[in-house]
């Protein structure tokens, strides 16, 4: 067993530099809807994945999903990337969930094989293999709340956010991810109760609840959580990235066995941190009393 997870738990191969994308969008058919931005000066390390599809509230359909699976390709590539961070150009709005308009005019198979590229696009959000952050200014309802889950943190706006897995109300079930990331979040008889009535909760009640990591009061700008989420990205930034980033999956597949095999994979974590050059520097930062300076080799 500990062969197949040293295996499983290898460091990636070596990254190459991103191509950023930054295309703006207006909602007309054909353009992008989606923005790849690498943010420079003090937050040099955070990229945003905004979503902007205003005219139908940034719904996961079959555009919006390819363009996000394939950002997702790229940005795994790239060793820059230290917080990648998900948030809507839309006020008012982080995702609506899928987009039924779509989907009522798809067959009964091909809506399966949509589901399951959904379910596929939430999986490669929780592997990325850096710390993502969801932030939620407005709506995030259905498979918007799913691709929530599927982010390592949440940050939400204490009134203006509301989401909920309200798929019940629609004659559906969660597919995206829902069923097993939110007892996995909350407990099992607390989200039964949530997917079972499909009821939405305010950002301060999904804190209160721990749902969301923090939540704030909303700007008049509409992005006070997006600023909160920046802030949050800014701490992990000066943490040694490889480190951080074994730390991720130490902790996500240890949740997945039990206590002895999770110890293991904490061992076989621990042990692959040991030849790098920021686990020296740590120690000589401390020992000379300075700030270290990681560089993620």
């Amino acid at each position: 067993m500990l062969r197949a997870l040293t295996s499983a738990l290898r460091l990636p191969r070596p990254w190459r530099p991103l191509q950023t994308r930054s295309c703006a969008s207006d909602g007309a058919a054909g353009d992008p809807e989606i923005q790849v931005r690498a943010l420079a000066g003090p937050d040099q390390g955070i990229t945003e994945i905004l979503m902007n599809r205003p005219s139908a509230r940034n719904a996961l359909g079959n555009v919006l999903v390819s363009e996000l699976l394939e950002a997702l390709a790229r940005l795994r590539e790239d060793q820059q990337v230290r917080v990648l961070l998900f948030r809507s150009g839309v006020k008012g709005v982080f995702c609506a969930g899928a987009d039924l308009k779509e989907r009522e005019q798809m067959s009964e198979a091909e809506v399966g094989i949509f589901v399951q590229r959904l379910r596929g696009l939430m999986n490669e959000i929780a592997a990325f293999p850096a710390p993502t952050i969801a932030a939620m200014d407005g709506f995030a309802l259905g498979g918007g709340l799913e691709l929530a889950l599927a982010c390592d943190l949440r940050v939400a706006a204490a009134s203006s956010a509301v989401m909920g897995l309200i798929e019940t109300t629609r004659g559906l079930l969660p597919g995206a991810g829902g069923t097993q990331r939110l007892p996995r979040c909350l407990g099992v008889a607390l989200a039964k109760e949530l997917i079972f009535t499909g009821r939405r909760l305010s950002g301060a009640q999904a804190q209160a609840l721990g749902l969301v990591n923090h939540t704030v009061p909303q700007n008049e700008e509409g992005n006070a959580a997006y600023h909160r989420a920046r802030a949050l990205a800014q701490e992990i930034l000066p943490q040694a990235p490889i480190a951080v980033r074994l730390g991720k999956v130490a902790i996500d597949r240890g949740m997945d066995v039990d206590i002895a095999s999770g110890m293991a994979i904490e061992g076989i974590c621990y042990a692959q941190n040991i030849p790098t050059q920021d686990r020296l520097e740590g120690m000589a930062a401390f020992r000379e009393k300075r700030p270290p300076r990681f560089v993620g080799k």
